[in-house]
């Protein structure tokens, strides 16, 4: 045997002998599973698809009365780059969210359940605009809801 390998051994004996149980199966890690069939980010159509999605959503928020005072004075542009990180990231894509923390960037705007219930409302409207099957608006809409609590009431 090679000192390398008699090295590891001696160090996976010592770890067997100090657990509590006395037992020890030294076994390799499991190999990375790649995920059955496309993202989620490559079902949506990518980056081009998404940027789509984001201008549509972005257009609706503006025009919605019940939310778009929430928005005045927002640089929308910088707001369609980061809503389609947001979206990238969430879906699985390349992305990374670059912007602030969801519990931050919404600090002090006592956001309501209606208020962020309308918002989903306008970003639904806007990926059926462009055909987006129902699994695939679940599957959003489920991976973005997690941000909820970091939003509404803060």
């Amino acid at each position: 045997m090679t000192d390398t390998l008699v090295q590891r051994l001696a160090v996976v004996g010592l770890v067997c002998a100090v657990t509590l149980t006395g037992a020890c199966h030294h076994r390799p890690a499991p190999a990375p599973v790649a995920p059955a069939g496309p993202s989620l980010y490559e079902r949506l159509g990518g980056h081009d698809a998404v940027a789509l999605v984001v201008a549509d959503f972005v257009s609706r928020v503006g025009a919605d009365a019940r939310i778009n005072a929430f928005f005045r004075g927002v640089d929308l542009d910088e707001l369609k780059r980061l809503l389609g990180e947001q979206i990238c990231q969430a879906a699985g894509g390349p992305c990374r969210y670059s912007g602030r923390a969801m519990r931050v960037a919404h600090a002090g705007l006592h956001i309501r359940d209606a208020d962020f219930n309308a918002l989903v409302e306008d970003l639904t409207a806007a990926l059926g605009r462009y055909d987006v099957p129902a699994r695939e608006q679940r599957e959003l809409l489920t991976a973005l809801g997690g941000m909820r609590r970091d939003i509404v009431g803060r």
